[in-house]
């Protein structure tokens, strides 16, 4: 294992900002995993960590194959996690929305520029990413349908879903975009959690990238439980939408099946308790997404169902 420095900045007030890199194996740029953008990604950071310390004991053991370089990088933003703000911490940029970044402009415009540089040669990425929204998913892997990355290479994760996204237009600033601009497969891993640790999904995603690897031949790694991965499109998840703001009282979690007309969240009254509103399924589905936050505005996305027969 090698531990590289890949972009530095000199600090004014406090330590130069830096951004680390953990490289295994020697050759070709096979394979780069990004972790943190945005300081409050605490379970990607998580993740990458048990993939340094995973990929550390696959090189020592010689499971790493020959040709074959690898680089995980846990976090792109240490001084916003310092912080726990999930926006840079000077003027609330995000450096997920500045690639593939610009050396003259900006702060976050030359961090994006940094690690771009570092990263854009790479033949697979993987980045460890969260939603815009707040809330708990079902681990999954999506990829956006313009582009090098593609379904069969997605469903090597063996994870239960692959998601396909249309790309919009805010999309062509964004890490993954960019390394498909410059021949690159990229894929975003989602876990279930953001600014908290679920070790059990933790798990199941760093077992997932190990299984990716073992498919392209980058590393040996035996797994016996193979899974068929269900691919959908994001279009077609059926949004439930809050008409009322308050205190947001979910009746059940990410992964859960429910019929027609189960109830899935009390929207309370927060100053006197009344239940202001009651959202139901529309149809036999499993929850995908589920808000997370205590609090919730009227007009809002707080459900992302899957349809099931």
């Amino acid at each position: 294992m090698k531990k590289k420095i890949l972009y530095e900045l000199k600090g004014l007030y406090r330590d130069n900002f830096r951004v680390t890199g953990y490289e295994f194996g020697e050759g070709k740029e096979s394979l780069c995993i990004v972790g943190t953008m945005r300081g409050n990604e605490v379970q990607q950071l998580y993740c990458c960590s048990n993939l340094v310390k995973k990929f550390k004991q696959l090189e020592e053991e010689g499971r790493i194959l020959p040709g074959h370089k690898i680089l995980i990088i846990p976090s792109c933003n240490p001084y916003s996690m310092n912080i726990q703000k999930r926006f840079w911490s000077i003027d609330n940029t995000d450096i997920n929305r500045m690639f593939p970044g610009y050396n003259l402009g900006e702060t976050t415009q030359r961090i994006a520029d940094g690690v771009f540089k570092a990263i854009k040669d790479y033949e697979y990425g993987i980045q460890f990413t969260s939603f815009y929204m707040p809330g708990d998913f079902i681990p999954h892997v999506r990829f956006m349908d313009e582009g090098y990355s593609d379904v069969e290479t997605a469903k090597l994760f063996g994870l239960p879903y692959v998601v396909k996204r249309v790309v919009r237009p805010y999309d062509t600033a964004t890490l993954n975009y960019n390394w498909q601009v410059w021949d690159t497969k990229a894929y975003s891993l989602y876990s279930s959690t953001t600014s908290r640790i679920d070790a059990q999904s933790a798990g199941q995603i760093v077992l997932s990238v190990l299984k990716f690897c073992n498919g392209l031949g980058f590393v040996k790694y035996h797994d016996s439980k193979k899974k068929d991965s269900q691919v959908i499109v994001d279009k077609e998840m059926i949004s439930v939408q809050t008409a009322k703001s308050g205190i947001f009282e979910s009746l059940v979690k990410a992964g859960d099946a429910v019929e027609e007309g189960t109830p899935l969240a009390h929207i309370v009254d927060s100053y006197d308790g009344e239940i202001l509103e009651t959202l139901y399924a529309p149809v036999k589905s499993r929850v995908f997404f589920i808000h997370n936050e205590p609090l919730t505005y009227a007009s809002t996305n707080v459900f992302k169902l899957i349809e099931i027969e």
